[in-house]
Formats: C-alpha cells, structure tokens, sequence
C-alpha cells in the first residue's frame, strides 16, 4: 500500500510531488515513460540502464575528516580524505539538481533484520530504477513501520544525473560518492549505477557495528534447515559467494552483507544482488527463477522482439547485475537471522591454479587470510594471451571498511574462538595449471565440498600438510576426485607447479607487509613459506 505523501522540507528539498515507497508497478510505469532504455523483460523483470558508470567508483569515494571520527577511520586509499567544505558544496549541488526535478521517489527502509542493531534509511532519488533497486536491498517496514518510521537515521541525496564539478578542492573527476558520519548522509554526483547506494549503506554498518563490538562482513550465510546450524562465505567478486549461498537443500539467511552479533549473524539487507553473467536455469535455478516481475537488471542486452535476455552478451558491461526481494528466493529465511556459525568459508578463485580446492585453517591462518582477502582474476592481452593477476583485498571486502582491517580481524577471532567455528579455504578457481592452461573447477566440485564441510564429513576425516601455504589438506571428499584435492598432482609438471606455488606465496607476502605492524607473531608465522 502506498503511503501518504511526504515533505523533504528537513532535508533542504521543495519539489511539490515526493513518491514515497511507491510499489514496484507503479515504479515500472514511471521508468518506462521517462528512463531511456528501461523495458520489461518476458519473465517481467525491469530492465534499467545505469548509463556511462556500470560499476563502482572507488576512486571518487570520499569521507569527511571530521573531530567526531577522524580518529577512528582508516585514512588511505580505501577512505579518501575530504573538507567538510567540499561535502557541502556537493550536497548543495545534489540538492540544487533535485528541487529542479518534477517529482523525486523516496525509500523508506531498515538496513538490519535485528531490531537490536538496525539503522533507518531515507533514499532520495529522481530516477524510479533507483527506487526500486533499493525497494529490493533494504528491508521493507510493514505499513504501521512505515507509519511510526519518523527521522531517518541516515539519508542518501542520489543526484547521479547531475555532475560533480571536478573544479572543487579534493575531487577528481565528474563523479562524487561522499560519506559525512557526523551529518549522516551520503551524497552522489556523476553516477547512476545504483550499487553506489547499496555499498555506501554497507560502508555506514561497517562503521557504526565495531563501534558496538558486532562484526560486520562481506559474506553470504546460509542455515541447516534440520540442525539449524549456520554457516557464513565470504569472497570477493566472481568467487561464487551469491551462486553458493543460493543452495536448495539450506536456508538462505542472504547473500552478501551481514552481521554477527552476540545472539548470532543476521543480514544487512531486503534482497540480492547478483551477476548476471553466462547466467542459466541449469547451474542457477534459485537465482534464475527470481528475475520476475519487481527485480531489476541493469545494463543486460535482450532481444527486442522475444524480449529473452542474453546473458552471455556482455557489450555493455561484464558488470550485469540483478537485484530482487531475498523472498524471491523459495529457500529464504524470513526474518534474516541465524544462530552462531558453526563454518567459516574463505572463498577465492585462484586463477594461478596453486591453492587446493579445500584446506582447513589454523585460527592464526584464519587470521592471516582474513586480513589478505586473496581472489585473482584473469588480464587480458593481445590475440588471447592471458595471465593471472593476484587480487588482495582485506577482510575480503576492502573497499568498504572504514576502521582498520585489524578491528575486523580482532572481532572475528573473537568469535571464532568464542563459539568453536571452522575455517575453510574453499578454490574456486583453477586446477591442472592457471588460467589458459588449467580448468576451472566445476561448480558440481565446489558444491560437494561445501556440502561435505556443511555434512562435518571433512572435519573428521584425514589431512595432510601443505609445505608452503602450511594448510591442512584433506585426503577424500565426498563426490570429488582424489586426484583433485591435491594440486600438484593435476599439473603435468611438478616443477612448473612449485615455481607457481612459490610465485604466489611471494605475492602474499608481499601484500601482507603493510599489516606487519598491527599483527601478532603468531599470525605472520602463519603466512605461505618461501
């Protein structure tokens, strides 16, 4: 049901129609008038294009340096400095752009399914794809919720149509993603990929939740649905953590931001946010079968007559994305929450093809590659030459911390301590040599592993040793070849494979210098050994 109409005089705003979270018809309606290159799918999915940006921009993100924070913010490449001065010139740009609008769509909604620790959030925005994209992520109130919401805790002044104006001291460029926790708002110029908005929530809850001793994490969790026992995947980009999490045989708690707290983890977010990419019915059913009426899917390429999307055709963007209400997904959760996680996974996709496609971690290794947060991707070069290139990103999700990587290190020990979880390192990447050699290893692989951690059939099983990474390698696994979990044997040389194995331990050494000064001895020790 729609609510009654909303004045935005509080927050500098005086368009006279303000449509505040409006259902997604009536969203799709005003997309199609007057968003170029909206449609509707034939499974009634919207599809929405973010125009020039079709990924984030981590360069143009900034954070006010302010005497209420300052001390407590990892200043660097990740949290860019910026004057309070800039940020208000920004905000009175985005606000001067949004009072020439007609009308402009708020959202209402909760980041946090435990009442606890949830946050209010207030988008305010001038295109309907990105009322609905964040209809979908954050969590819906219910009508006497929406009723009783009152002063959001955060605001987000979406001006992505609207330039920065690169002229201004501290920005770089047209494109401006700007974070004040002592005003509480978050301001965007010069982009319309909506995974702006989504992430900058992200970032808000990685600040204010070690502040309360919670830890949050980029990860997915999912729960036993006859144990009840949880389980929490971390990874970056391209490692599998959404295509994971989304398991028939197990609940899904969510798939990429969550918490936990002293009475167990429980998601950030209202929905999903998953690639699109080589997406199939076959390999992803749950995630397929979710792109109906009321999920958005940006910048994919259909056929105008079939209105079918091809999802293999990246001409736009590898970058594709869906985003959809988490009960789109038949396993869900509802509310979002789960006990203590019984399994730690480490995802990465090792396209080196060095790191088994499982090994169990020490605490002090859980710490060492929680703190690297390693995946790889493939750079490509002339007539198909390809080589891998190592990705290091701190708590696999560096790009939105604001504290220290440490902080995040130190509550998760904590709680893996605390509470007897497992930690895996689970390769998604290649086996029998690296990329343009080796193969991938089939996401059937990957899944029997992940159920054999889940089942505690490779907990009890037998080990042996890895003499460089130092991981404790299991011998069998339940639906996976032998010759599989021990990586050298897939190489057709065992030389070419220690000269790989040793190239990337030089690689983790390398990225974890900048962490040396803040880490235990015990944790460096646990690092690869050259």
């Amino acid at each position: 049901m729609a609510s009654k109409p909303l004045s935005l005089e509080q927050h500098g705003i005086h368009v006279g129609t303000v449509l505040r979270n409006r259902i997604p018809a009536e969203l799709y309606e005003s997309g199609l008038r007057n968003e170029p290159g909206t449609a509707i799918t034939n499974t009634g999915a919207l599809v929405a294009m973010s125009g020039d940006k079709t990924g984030r921009s981590p360069t143009d993100k900034r954070i006010v340096r302010e005497t209420t924070s300052e001390d407590e913010v990892w200043w660097g490449p990740v949290n860019m400095e910026v004057s309070e001065n800039t940020f208000m010139i920004n905000r009175t740009r985005a606000l001067d752009y949004l009072n020439t609008q007609e009308k402009l769509y708020v959202v209402d909604g909760f980041a946090g399914w435990d009442p606890t620790y949830r946050i209010k959030v207030r988008i305010i925005t001038s295109r309907a794809y990105h009322a609905l994209f964040m209809r979908n992520m954050l969590i819906r109130p219910s009508d006497e919720e929406l009723a009783d919401f009152g002063t959001p805790d955060y605001v987000v002044y979406n001006a992505g149509e609207f330039p920065a104006n690169s002229y201004t001291e501290g920005m770089t460029s047209k494109t401006s993603v700007c974070l004040s926790f002592e005003r509480k708002e978050f301001v965007i110029l010069g982009t319309q990929y909506a995974g702006e908005m989504k992430k900058g929530v992200f970032t808000i809850m990685h600040y204010l939740m070690p502040k309360r001793d919670v830890l949050s994490m980029h990860c997915s969790a999912t729960e036993d649905r006859e144990t009840g026992e949880a389980s929490v995947l971390f990874g970056l980009s391209g490692t599998g953590k959404t295509t994971l999490s989304a398991d028939p045989k197990r609940l899904l708690i969510g798939d990429d931001e969550h918490c936990w707290s002293e009475d167990g983890v429980f998601n950030i977010e209202g929905g999903c946010y998953a690639k699109m990419i080589d997406l199939s019915p076959a390999n992803e059913p749950d995630i397929y079968n979710a792109l109906r009426f009321g999920a958005v899917l940006e910048n994919v390429v259909y056929d105008a007559d079939t209105r079918e999307v091809d999802f293999a055709d990246t001409s736009i963007t590898k970058n594709t994305r869906g985003s959809y209400p988490i009960e789109y997904i038949e396993s869900a959760k509802i509310p979002c929450v789960g006990g203590h996680p019984k399994n730690v996974i480490f995802l990465t996709c090792d396209a080196f093809g060095v790191l088994p496609p499982v090994s169990k971690l020490s605490p002090d290794q859980a710490m060492y590659h929680f703190i690297s947060g390693y995946t790889a991707k493939v750079a490509g070069t002339e007539m198909g030459v390809t080589d891998p290139e190592a990705t290091f990103s701190p708590c696999f999700g560096g790009p939105f911390l604001v504290h220290h990587p440490a902080r995040y290190a130190e509550l998760l020990a904590q709680k893996i301590a605390t509470h007897g979880a497992n930690v895996w390192l689970v390769n998604t990447g290649w086996s029998g040599g690296p990329f343009g050699v080796g193969e991938r290893f089939s996401l059937g692989h990957t899944r029997a592993i992940i159920d054999a951690i889940h089942e505690g059939s490779l907990v009890d099983g037998e080990f042996k040793n890895d003499a460089i990474f130092g991981f404790r390698v299991p011998t069998s696994c339940p639906n996976v070849p032998h010759e599989l979990l021990w990586p050298a044997n897939t190489w057709s040389s065992t030389d070419d494979y220690d000269r790989a194995a040793k190239k990337l331990a030089g690689l983790f050494r390398e990225n974890f210098k900048t962490y040396e000064s803040g880490s235990s001895h015990a944790i460096l020790a646990a690092g690869p050994k050259l």
